[in-house]
């Protein structure tokens, strides 16, 4: 059984929900990624979403694209995402680490290439945002043959048919984005994801996260109601920003602390 599989299972039986923040790789310094992870998992984070900084990240609000240019302006690429991943793994090897990203950098280094590196480096699960599940099939199969899972992007506007087919290409867990927008924006509708989140599971037994808008203790309980699991990502890059550089790692454990006991509660 994969990481995430172990995670969520894990959690379902002591009836808790998934907690998986989002950072960027290289944000806010170039050393503090792997320090950040780890105060994330000791005070409640049970899955980390590490983002690959690209230069056009089209799903992404202005503060992910922000620490994206920071990032890349550090020379963040790709081998240095891998290597933080290395250095999580070096003390923690189970909390599951999805990487996020566009398309561009892994076609750069070459898909077999990539996944190889990436299954060494101790990652479980892909997010590639501009790889639709009707054009991917094979980057679905060669990662799930190397333990890797596939993981897509559902959102209030995917037909009854991309849901379909992202059930039938996916593992992990889906990721369903609670908004009709770019991550950060505000106005998340309950019904409405408490409906779709539903619908997607009707056509898979995979966990459903939600993540896009959500942003305290209050609204990740709500979302949690609906879903296996809430992500954070706009909010958590705002945490590392607000203040130095060098407690970061402190900020952002002090955060995701203050989410848990809100999904705990």
């Amino acid at each position: 059984m994969s990481r995430i599989a172990s995670c969520f299972q894990r959690l379902a039986e002591a009836r808790r929900k998934a907690l998986i923040p989002y950072i960027t790789c290289g944000h806010p310094t170039r050393d503090s990624t792997v320090a950040v992870m780890h105060a994330m998992v000791a005070n409640g984070a049970d899955a980390i979403e590490l983002g690959v900084p690209f230069s056009d990240p089209m799903a992404d609000g202005p503060v992910i694209q922000k620490a994206n240019e920071h990032a890349l302006a550090l020379g963040i690429g790709l081998r240095d995402v891998l290597a933080a991943v290395t250095g999580f793994r070096a003390t923690d090897t189970t909390t599951p680490v999805v990487l996020m990203g566009y398309a561009n950098p892994i076609e750069r280094m070459g898909i077999e290439a990539f996944l190889d590196a990436a299954r060494a480096a101790g990652v479980d699960g892909l997010i590639v945002v501009d790889y639709p599940p009707e054009e991917c099939e094979a980057f679905s199969a060669a990662a799930k043959a190397r333990g890797i899972d596939p993981i897509f992007l559902l959102a209030p506007t995917s037909t009854d048919e991309r849901i379909d087919s992202v059930a039938r290409l996916a593992s992990g867990y889906v990721y369903y984005v609670s908004l009709k927008g770019i991550t950060g924006a505000g106005g998340i509708d309950l019904a409405e994801v408490a409906q779709r989140v539903a619908r997607i599971k009707r056509s898979t037994p995979l966990p459903v996260g939600v993540g896009f808008g959500i942003r305290d203790g209050k609204t990740a309980r709500a979302i949690s109601e609906q879903a296996d699991g809430v992500i954070i990502g706009s909010r958590m890059i705002q945490v590392l920003e607000e203040g130095d550089p060098a407690q970061a790692p402190e900020r952002a454990g002090a955060f995701i602390a203050s989410i848990r006991t809100a999904l705990d509660a």
